[in-house]
């Protein structure tokens, strides 16, 4: 399964993310390289973010970058 990498911009709604895909890397190591190379161009300006999915295919590595997540509960003894 490849990994992927997509470029997150700030959307309008909760519902839909604003998603472009970067790349397709077979090498975890090289799609984190160009992941980082990304983040450090991106410091300048925009509020886009980048994130690595893996998946057998583009259409459920975009499912999973819509996916809802529910937020994790911090307990009081892990502040």
């Amino acid at each position: 399964m490849p990994y992927f990498l997509y470029k997150i911009l700030p959307s309008v709604s909760n519902l839909i993310k604003n998603i472009e895909q970067v790349g397709e890397y077979k090498i975890y190591k090289e799609a984190k390289q160009q992941a980082k190379k990304l983040r450090m161009e991106n410091e300048s300006g925009s509020d886009a973010t980048y994130r690595i999915i893996f998946a057998d295919n583009v259409i459920e590595a975009e499912e999973r970058l819509h996916e809802k997540r529910e937020e994790t509960v911090v307990k009081e003894w892990e502040k």
